[in-house]
């Protein structure tokens, strides 16, 4: 595939506009998902050397950090892996009470910043928290074609790669980055020995997407304890590689209730063409929650459907503990599932989609179970 321009400037990029006329702006989000190239676009020249961008990696810049000096004349100051410092809180909280009438601030970091912002937090009221996801559809094109999905679909939505559209550079890039995650990222979070082992059980979950996730068999072909398994992938949780989604337990139905379902930030890492486009839909609709989160304030939730029988819905998205609607995935075009109407009947969910690669469009706004291509789904549903 030819190289294809992305814009730096971002879907959060209006509300970090807003938001930083009111509070500091928290930027978190994966490894390489662009917090560093979307936060420069705030400065002129957008470039790293600029004054105001202060990377805690750079010695200078930390030696005045520490200092509790900030670049003079400057609207506004970038604070880039700051995270790393154990005392970073207390030393932005000092500094933004100082300065705030005078500096916006923008802070970014991947896990570790999600990670110690949950653990007690100092700043609490002083920030808004907003999470950074890998490039969409409509965020690739405002008016996307098949050939866009195609090149998410093979790609992921990580700029580099994805702007690049070449599949040697993919597979390094994703290489290079599973690697500091595991060795860099991973030593940096937690105090973790077996690292080899987490790379074993990274190696063994692309397979398992799609389907509820059985800590069991992963003890079972790791050989350890099943506790270690369930912290392992919290970890990974943490440091944006993969997500689990909870099962929806509607009283009506034997519903399961346990068993999670898992997926990854970069679903160019599922080896199923099948199982890749369902961790695409899941990543897009998470992105649209966490939007909804972080911009909005609504308690939103993903989830996933399935009873007893072994009926299945893929996704049920709930707002405020109400469901919106719930999204089956298929590869071809089919017409709507059984499984569909069957829970249609039975559950107070407003709308269901079914969503393929295709481009046959069963059914319109008004039915209440609705086939249509995840292209039109993303327009008509306005997805981030």
């Amino acid at each position: 595939m030819l190289p294809l321009p992305l814009n730096t400037r971002r879907y959060l990029s209006p509300i970090i506009d807003s938001d930083l006329k009111e509070k500091m702006v928290f930027l978190g989000g994966p490894r390489q998902v662009g917090k560093t190239s979307l936060s420069l676009q705030y400065l002129d020249p957008p470039i790293e050397t600029h004054p105001a961008y202060l990377n805690w990696d750079n010695i200078k810049a930390r030696k005045g950090i520490l200092q509790g000096e900030l670049p003079k004349n400057q609207k506004l100051v970038i604070f880039d892996e700051i995270h790393k410092f154990s005392r970073w809180r207390n030393l932005i909280k000092g500094l933004y009470d100082t300065h705030k009438s005078e500096t916006a601030f923008l802070i970014t970091g991947s896990a570790r910043l999600d990670y110690y912002r949950k653990g007690g937090d100092s700043l609490l009221g002083r920030y808004h928290y907003l999470r950074l996801h890998p490039f969409s559809l409509l965020e690739v094109n405002s008016s996307p074609t098949a050939e866009d999905l195609q090149r998410l679909l093979s790609f992921g939505g990580f700029p580099e790669p994805l702007s690049r559209g070449n599949e040697r550079f993919w597979r390094r890039w994703n290489r290079e980055r599973l690697q500091r995650i595991l060795y860099d990222d991973l030593r940096d979070l937690e105090n973790v020995r077996e690292v080899s082992l987490i790379e074993l059980l990274l190696d063994n979950l692309p397979e398992r997407v799609g389907s509820p996730l059985s800590i069991q068999n992963l003890r079972e072909l790791l050989s350890v304890a099943h506790d270690s398994v369930e912290r392992w992938i919290r970890i990974l949780e943490t440091l944006y590689v993969c997500f689990r989604i909870p099962p929806f337990g509607a009283p009506k139905i034997k519903a399961v209730k346990k068993e999670q379902k898992l997926y990854f930030w970069d679903w160019s890492q599922v080896p199923s063409p099948g199982a890749r486009f369902e961790n695409l839909v899941a990543s897009q609709l998470l992105k649209y929650c966490h939007w909804m989160e972080d911009t909005e304030g609504y308690a939103m939730e993903l989830r996933y459907l399935r009873d007893v029988e072994r009926r299945e819905i893929d996704f049920v998205v709930l707002k405020n503990k109400r469901p919106l609607f719930a999204v089956e995935c298929k590869t071809g075009e089919k017409s709507p599932s059984q499984v569909m109407h069957y829970f249609r009947e039975r559950l107070q969910i407003p709308r269901y989609y079914q969503v393929h690669l295709g481009s046959a469009d069963f059914g319109n706004e008004h039915t209440s179970v609705r086939v249509l291509p995840f292209i039109t789904f993303c327009k008509e549903l306005d997805m981030p």
